[in-house]
């Protein structure tokens, strides 16, 4: 039954994204996965070109929370490029909600409690493992750093073991 409902759901999606009115006509299921394996492709090929071009027209290294730390901090003096960045980021997101508001559709709404404090413990998280995501996954396993690969694979694994027990909860309670 969750399968039906998941490819139904991701159905949907994909017909909303090609703007169609009867979702069931407008995709299958092969449709839906050529679909999400080219934007994944695209989205992993723009994230690895920002990130080549930070580092070859700025000499940083892309990596959010960092930027972020850096764009908050009162010692940095090299808040420009950051605050920038992030005003990229934020208008990214504002363009693709007034273009494809749909996108932004989240399917399991949370209370704004629930927002926060997941917020707030990925940003310790972040500030505890030295970096983000996208620094040590992108940014440090290009360079090949033994730290980033450590911290990669805490983030998969802690990643595989919550779907996990989100999983058997979620069976356990049906």
């Amino acid at each position: 039954m969750s399968e039906i409902l998941r490819n139904s759901t991701q159905e949907c999606a994909a017909a909303r994204l090609w703007g169609s009115e009867n979702p069931v006509h407008a995709a299958s299921p092969m449709t839906d996965t050529l679909l999400s394996l080219w934007l994944a492709l695209a989205g992993g090929l723009l994230i690895g070109l920002s990130a080549a071009a930070l580092m070859a027209l700025n000499g940083r290294i892309l990596g959010v929370s960092g930027i972020t730390a850096g764009a908050l901090g009162l010692t940095a003096n090299d808040r420009g490029w950051r605050r920038a960045f992030l005003a990229g980021l934020g208008l990214g997101g504002l363009l693709l909600g007034l273009f494809s508001p749909q996108t932004l559709q989240v399917e399991q709404a949370r209370s704004l409690p629930i927002y926060l404090v997941s917020g707030l413990l990925v940003g310790y998280g972040v500030r505890l493992s030295g970096g983000c995501t996208s620094g040590h996954g992108v940014c440090g396993l290009s360079r090949l750093s033994p730290r980033a690969l450590l911290a990669t694979l805490s983030f998969m694994g802690s990643a595989m073991l919550t779907v996990w027990v989100v999983k058997l909860v979620t069976v356990a309670a049906a």
